[in-house]
C-alpha cells in the first residue's frame, strides 16, 4: 500500500521513475509506458495498479556499468572519501559569539531574500526558466541587479512573487520557513540530547516540535514512514528495533536525493565549528533516515563547509574541505569538481550559471546537486562578500530561499555579525518567528548565545 505524504500516489510513482534513472537502475520501456498511461488517466486513478508498478520499480537492479560508488552508511562513506584536514583546530572563542550571530543573521537574511521567488526559481514562469524569470521580474521593476528584498509591485508583466511578509514593502522579521526550522531543530536536539544523538532522536524531536504541514518532499515521506512503522504506544518502551533508516528514507520516497537534507546542515556545522569531520558525522546522523546517497552527501558537504567557515575564508578551500568528507566517486563530488573548473573558466556568475543549466538543467529544481552548484558559484563570484554572495545565490534561481540561506550562513560565519555591512539585515530586526514549538519568537542574538553554549559542550565532550 502507498502511504501518501508530499504527493499523490501517482506523482510518487512518476518521480520514482526519474529517481531510478538517476540511481542507475534502468527502467524498461514497457514499464515506463505503463506509468505514463496511468498518468494519462490520472482523473480516475487506479491505486492497485500504481502499487503494483511501484513495487516493480523497487525491484529493479542497478546497472553494472553505473560508474559511481555511493554508500549509505557512515563507515562506507568514510572509506570512499579523499584525504582532508578533518579538524582545523578550535575557532577563537573570543570571536565565536559574533560569528554565530553572523551565521544566524546570514541564514535568515538569505532565506528572506529568496523566499518570494522560490516557486519562480524552481518552476519558472511564463515559459521562462527560473533564473531568466527572476531577472525579467527585477528588470521590469528597475531593480536589476538584485540588491535588496523583492518588491511586490505590479509591473503589468504577469510575473508573480509570493510570501508578502518577506517582500520589501512589509518585511519586519524572518517569517516561518523550513530553512530556518531545521537549524533551530538541530540546536534543540543538541540542547536536549547532546552530541551523542541518533537519527531516532531527530525523528522524535520532529514529532514533538514540527507541525507536519511545514514538512516537505523527502521529509514528508520519511516522517510518514517512521510514524506508520513506529506505533504511538512505543513511546513508552524501547522502539529502537521497530524501523530502520533504510526503510524510512527509501520507502515510497522518490525525493531521497533532493535538497531537503542539504538545508539541514547548518546547526551541525555551528556546533562543530572548526571540526568539519564531526560536523559531517552529525549531518550524516540527521540525513540518513530521510535521504540516500547524494541527498546524504549534500548535508555532509555543507555541514563540513560551514564548520570550516569559522576558521577558513577562502571559497575554493572551503569547498575542498567539504568534498573531503564525502565519497570521491559520487555524483555530487563530480559535479562540484566540475563546477570549480567551470568557475575558473567563466568571467562572471551568470556565465557560470549558463554552464550549470547546460550540464545539470535536467535535474529537478530542488535537487541536491544543481543547488549545491549555485551556492558554490555564489561564494566564488561573490568573493565571500556577505551581501554580494547572498544576492548572487538568489539570482541563480532554482531553490532560491535554500541557496540564499546556505550562502548567508557560510559568509556570515566567516565575517561575523559586527562586520556585516548589508541592507538585508536591518529590516529583520534581529528576529525570527518560526513554526517550531519552543521557538515561536526568538532573536538571533539569543540564538547565537545558545549556540555558543552548545558548541562549548560539544567541544568539551568530543575533545577538539
Amino acid at each position: 500500500m502507498i502511504f501518501t505524504g508530499w504527493g499523490t500516489p501517482l506523482e510518487l510513482l512518476r518521480m520514482e521513475v526519474v529517481q531510478c534513472d538517476y540511481e542507475g537502475r534502468t527502467v524498461p520501456e514497457a514499464l515506463r509506458e505503463e506509468v505514463n498511461s496511468l498518468w494519462d488517466e490520472k482523473d480516475s486513478m487506479n491505486f492497485d495498479a500504481v502499487d503494483i508498478l511501484y513495487k516493480g520499480l523497487e525491484q529493479l537492479p542497478r546497472d553494472p556499468d553505473f560508474g559511481y560508488v555511493q554508500p549509505n552508511d557512515l563507515e562506507g562513506i568514510r572509506k570512499e572519501r579523499p584525504d582532508g584536514p578533518r579538524q582545523l583546530g578550535a575557532a577563537r572563542e573570543a570571536d565565536l559569539l559574533d560569528k554565530f550571530h553572523g551565521a544566524w543573521t546570514g541564514r535568515a537574511a538569505g532565506c528572506a531574500l529568496g523566499k518570494p521567488v522560490e516557486h519562480m526559481g524552481i518552476r519558472g514562469q511564463l515559459g521562462m526558466r527560473g533564473r531568466k524569470a527572476i531577472r525579467t521580474y527585477l528588470e521590469n521593476r528597475k531593480h536589476w541587479p538584485l540588491d535588496y528584498f523583492f518588491s511586490g509591485a505590479d509591473a503589468g508583466d504577469k510575473l508573480t512573487v509570493f510570501c508578502p511578509q518577506s517582500q520589501r514593502e512589509n518585511i519586519a522579521y524572518m517569517e516561518p520557513d523550513d530553512d530556518i526550522h531545521y537549524t533551530l531543530i538541530a540546536l534543540g536536539i543538541l540542547e536536549k540530547t547532546g552530541p551523542d544523538f541518533g537519527w531516532r532522536d531527530v525523528a522524535n524531536f520532529w514529532n514533538s516540535s514540527l507541525p507536519y504541514n511545514v514538512i516537505c518532499t523527502a521529509e514528508s515521506q520519511a516522517i510518514l514512514n517512521y510514524n506508520n512503522a513506529v506505533p504511538r504506544a512505543s513511546n513508552f518502551r524501547d522502539a529502537s528495533g521497530w524501523v530502520t533508516s533504510d526503510y524510512t528514507s527509501s520507502n515510497r520516497n522518490p525525493y531521497r536525493e533532493w535538497i531537503g537534507a542539504q538545508i539541514r546542515a547548518d546547526g551541525w556545522g555551528y556546533a562543530c565549528a572548526g571540526n568539519p569531520e564531526l560536523a559531517a558525522e552529525f549531518a550524516f546522523r540527521d540525513a540518513c533516515w530521510t535521504h540516500r546517497a547524494n541527498g546524504i552527501y549534500g548535508e555532509m558537504l555543507f555541514a563540513a563547509i560551514i564548520a570550516a567557515a569559522f576558521v577558513v575564508n577562502d571559497p575554493i578551500e572551503l569547498v575542498g574541505i567539504g568534498l573531503s568528507e564525502i565519497p570521491n566517486n559520487c555524483k555530487l563530488a563530480e559535479a562540484c569538481r566540475q563546477g570549480l573548473t567551470a568557475a575558473s573558466e567563466n568571467d562572471d556568475f551568470h556565465g557560470y550559471m549558463d554552464w550549470v543549466e547546460e550540464h545539470y538543467g535536467e535535474l529537478h529544481g530542488v535537487h541536491t546537486v544543481n543547488n549545491a552548484l549555485v551556492v558554490i558559484g555564489a561564494m566564488i563570484f561573490g568573493q565571500m562578500d556577505f551581501h554580494q554572495s547572498i544576492c548572487r545565490s538568489v539570482e541563480g534561481g532554482l531553490d532560491t530561499d535554500c541557496n540564499g540561506a546556505t550562502c548567508g550562513s557560510i559568509t556570515g560565519a566567516v565575517v561575523g555579525a559586527t562586520a556585516i555591512d548589508s541592507s538585508l539585515v536591518p529590516p529583520l530586526n534581529d528576529t525570527i518567528r518560526p513554526s517550531v514549538i519552543g521557538f515561536q519568537e526568538i532573536t538571533m542574538t539569543a540564538l547565537a548565545e545558545r549556540t555558543l553554549q552548545v558548541h562549548l559542550k560539544v567541544r568539551d565532550s568530543k575533545g577538539f
